[in-house]
Parts: C-alpha cells; structure tokens; sequence
C-alpha cells in the first residue's frame, strides 16, 4: 500500500514536471507567431495543462478502468474552478475584462452540457467521440479567427528552436512515464480501499492532473497575466472534455454508470461550477470571497464522495 502511495506521488511529479516543459514549449511557440495571452491561456497553455488529463486517461482506457478516465475529466474540471480558481483569487483577487471572456465562457458551459448529455446512456461511443473533437475543432477555429488582441505580456520569454525542442521532448516523457505510474497505482490504492475507480478519478486522480492548472494559474495572477490565468481555466475545461473525452473515446467507447447518485450529483456539480464561474467572469473582479466560497464547494463535494 504504501509502496503504491510513493509511486503515486512519484508518477503525479513527473506529470506536473512534464505538463510544466510541454507549456513552456507551446508558449515559446505561441510567441513567434504573435499570439495574444488570452488565446494562448485558452489553447496553447490550456492544452498543455491538460496534457495530463489527456495521458492518463488513455492509459486508464487502455487498463480497462474507463469509469477512472470519465470520472478524471468530471473531477478535473470541477477541481479546476473550485480548487484552481478558488485558491488562485485567495492569493491575489483577479480583474475581469468580461469582453474578453464571453464566448470562451459560453463555450466552456455548451461543452459540459453536451458532454452530460452524451453520457446520460452511460457510454461514450466512437460517433460521440468524432462529435466533441469537432466541437474541438470549431472552438479553435473560432478562438483564433476572433482574437482581436496581440499584447503579449513582457514575461514571455521566446526560447531557441533547440531548447523549445527539448523542452517538448522532456514533457512528452515526463507526462507519458508519469501517466503510467500514477494511474496503475492509483487503480491498486482504489482496489485495496475498496473504492471505485470513478471516485478516485473524480477525487484523487482529479486533483493530481489539476496540478498544473494550479501552478500556472496561481503564477499567471501573481504577476498580473489574469488573460493567461482566467484562460488557462476556462480552456482546460473545455480541452478535457472535446480533446480528452473525444480523443480517447475514438480509440475505445468509454462506459460509465451515470445513472449511479454519485454520478449524477458529479456532472451536476460540474455544469453548477460553469454557471458560476461564467456569473464570476460578468461582473468586474473576482474576489476573495467568491474564492472562498468555491472552495468551501470544492471541499464538500470531496467530503461527500468520500462519506
């Protein structure tokens, strides 16, 4: 058991490691072509930060456990606003530019309702998957058609073609090695817990591939990128669903009894956590006090799965 524990903490090292080196790289890229920080954070830096998610569900669907995978992006996107969001604006309050925000917002909240409604049977088909990646492909499109905004912040560093190379090789490898550890051992800590594999994926699964939205989100704020911060969030959420979830289902259908009370109460949360965050982003700052109370919601929700 606690042989599992230490592999576990060491496969979420190399996932956060190697989400870490593969965001740099999209960033250095994103610069050379003048991208602006808000399209970046929801694409780019998103899809790095989701990277994880994205390894440790295929290796979960590829060990059989696809209630682990469903039940990771479910977790992750709730720990993404609750636990990410939360703890970012405890640490510094956020400015919101609400024309910025809109359609990503929109967008963040049609994924989740599209995505609960293709789960309501229980299963992820190959024709559902083929659904949210062009869903996928149409939010791209759109993010980069519309981006009328080109200032990029000063702390974008561009990096050399080499180090932007080797900073995407060691992702890679760090987020393949560590998707496989964590995910193996956490299937062993559920199986000896007693656990199912869909609570640890909305749990600790969760909260471990939601690591890197925390780290940059928190950094983003810090030093006032609040575009790369808020679009880091938002772009996660929707990457983990159209790109995770639709990518993974098109190798194999994903089957998940959605009709169980903690399935149910889980995608419930998800989609009340978008409302709220979209409400969030229509006023003029996020304060500590809308931190803290979707804290306090993330924590419920963690203490319900578990009583």
């Amino acid at each position: 058991m606690w042989t599992n524990i230490l592999l576990l903490i060491l496969g979420l090292l190399l996932l956060i490691s190697g989400g870490e080196f593969l965001v740099k790289s999209a960033i250095s890229i994103a610069k050379k072509f003048n991208i602006s920080p808000f399209v970046v954070g929801i694409t780019i830096v998103s899809f790095g930060t989701s990277a994880p998610e994205l390894m440790v569900s295929l290796q979960a669907t590829f060990d059989g456990a696809t209630g682990l995978a469903i039940g990771n992006v479910i977790g992750s996107n709730i720990a993404n606003i609750g636990l990410v969001l939360g703890l970012t604006v405890l640490v510094k309050p956020i400015i919101v530019e609400k024309s910025k925000y809109v359609f990503s917002a929109w967008f963040m909240l049609i994924s989740a309702l599209l995505f609960s409604i293709l789960l309501y049977d229980g299963n992820i088909s190959f024709t559902d998957g083929l659904l949210l990646v062009l869903g996928l492909l149409i939010f791209l499109l759109f993010s980069f058609k519309y981006d009328k905004s080109q200032d990029v912040e000063d702390d974008f560093v561009e990096k050399g073609i080499l180090t932007t190379l080797l900073f995407f090789v060691l992702g890679s490898v760090g987020l393949y090695f560590g998707s496989d550890i964590f995910v193996n051992n956490a299937i062993c800590i559920a199986k000896d817990m007693g656990v199912s594999e869909f609570v640890i994926g909305i749990t600790i699964v969760a909260f471990g591939t939601s690591l890197p939205e925390l780290v940059t989100s928190i950094v983003a704020a810090v030093r006032n990128q609040n575009s790369i911060s808020i679009g880091n969030l938002i772009g996660s959420n929707i990457f983990n669903i159209f790109a995770v979830i639709g990518i993974t289902s098109l190798i194999q259908p994903l089957q998940q009894n959605s009709a169980s009370i903690t399935g149910k109460i889980s995608l419930f949360i998800m989609i009340l956590f978008s409302i709220i965050m979209g409400l969030y982003l229509i006023g003029k700052k996020i304060s500590r006090l809308k931190g803290l109370i979707l804290l306090a919601g993330y924590i419920i929700y963690i203490v319900f799965n578990f009583i």
